[in-house]
């Protein structure tokens, strides 16, 4: 087993109990970016963790796929989550890692590239629709009206 494929298994795996691990997993001063985060260290890791948990309910990564050349490596990935007030799962959002290996295995970057956008805010109401409006009035294929 590859070492990107056992940090894909610890993602995807992933618990809140699991955020003691993370000097095992990522170093010391490791960099986390995601559209909304841009942390370095595993305090800074762990507080975007915790934040994740503390906001969505039956949050879990599904990875998808496991992409390594050197030390680095994609995973493309589905967050699964429902927030507190949320009666279903929303719909997951899919993703993409690029992740970054040092010698001794552990990760020294990992940063998310997914469409907050459309992947996230269209599935709130308000914004929801707001988000879809734009995309129609931006889309080539959508007629303009001047």
């Amino acid at each position: 087993m590859s070492t990107l494929q056992r940090y894909a298994d610890f993602f995807a795996a992933m618990q809140p109990a699991d955020l003691d691990r993370l000097a095992e997993v990522f170093t010391e001063d490791a960099r986390f970016c995601d559209p909304f985060n841009d942390v370095r260290g595993i305090d800074g890791i762990r507080a975007v963790f915790e934040h994740m948990y503390a906001s969505c309910a039956m949050a879990r990564f599904e990875v998808e796929e496991v992409i390594a050349s050197g030390s680095v490596g994609y995973l493309r990935w589905r967050f699964h989550f429902r927030l507190p007030r949320d009666r279903e799962d929303r719909r997951p959002v899919a993703g993409v890692s690029r992740v970054v290996l040092t010698d001794d295995g552990r990760v020294s970057e990992h940063i998310d590239y997914w469409d907050a956008a459309g992947e996230l805010y269209s599935q709130f109401p308000v914004i929801g629709g707001l988000m879809r409006w734009l995309r129609r009035r931006l889309s080539v294929s959508s007629p303009r009206r001047h």
